[in-house]
């Protein structure tokens, strides 16, 4: 479906958006029913790039996608037949990678550094416990589907990543990218007819060598 790397990265950002608001330490800003008297609630898990994210004042993460790959490894996988007499396309596999990046306003907050740590680690917590997407972890189109998705920390090098804050044009912060694999976007084409095999007819020969 044409929805796979939206349905797909909102899976993701509601997983971890559910698991900081359930967090006893960060609960209190990010879940806004949070009863602590000091709660403030106002963090949020946001698709937007990082300089999205800062330009609109939010605190929270930004769980940007920044690259999208095609998987060679599937690519040349045989259709899956769906019903009889029908075979559809070959959908494109793809790898999904992330840029997580925790951001506290500064300015306002003195252990705003001291909070970014605590929500990178509890994110980097989340996806080792937890590195598959599947089930009622699915959103919306891929809701109630058997797809599965499994979540990597990329060890990315320095420059790697400096390049990515480059063509952001904002100063580097401390981030972390992910990938997740392998997303198919299934092709808008009508499954092609085929005729399937009802029944195999077997032959019996005899073989003779040459020159005997």
């Amino acid at each position: 479906m044409k929805s796979a790397l939206r349905d797909c990265s909102n899976s993701l950002r509601m997983m971890l958006e559910q698991a900081l608001r359930d967090d006893v330490d960060l609960s209190p800003f990010f879940d806004p029913l949070d009863p602590s008297p000091t709660a403030i609630g106002t963090f949020v898990v946001n698709l937007n790039n990082p300089e999205e994210f800062a330009a609109r004042e939010f605190e929270g993460v930004s769980l940007w996608l920044y690259l999208i790959e095609r998987d060679a490894e599937t690519l040349n996988l045989p259709p899956r037949r769906t019903a009889p007499g029908r075979l559809p396309s070959v959908p494109l596999p793809l790898r999904l990678h992330y840029l997580l990046t925790p951001r506290v306003d500064h300015v306002t907050r003195a252990q705003a550094g001291e909070l970014e740590q605590l929500i990178l680690g509890k994110a980097l917590q989340l996806l080792h416990d937890s590195p598959r997407l599947a089930g009622n972890q699915l959103v919306d189109g891929l809701s109630g589907s058997t797809d599965e998705f499994f979540v990597r920390l990329e060890p990315l090098p320095l420059d790697h990543i400096t390049r990515v804050w480059d063509a952001l044009e904002v100063p580097y912060q401390l981030c972390v990218s992910y990938e997740v694999s392998v997303v198919p976007v299934e092709s808008g084409q009508q499954p092609a007819p085929t005729v399937p095999v009802d029944s195999l007819l077997a032959e019996v020969g005899v073989a003779r060598r040459v020159g005997a």
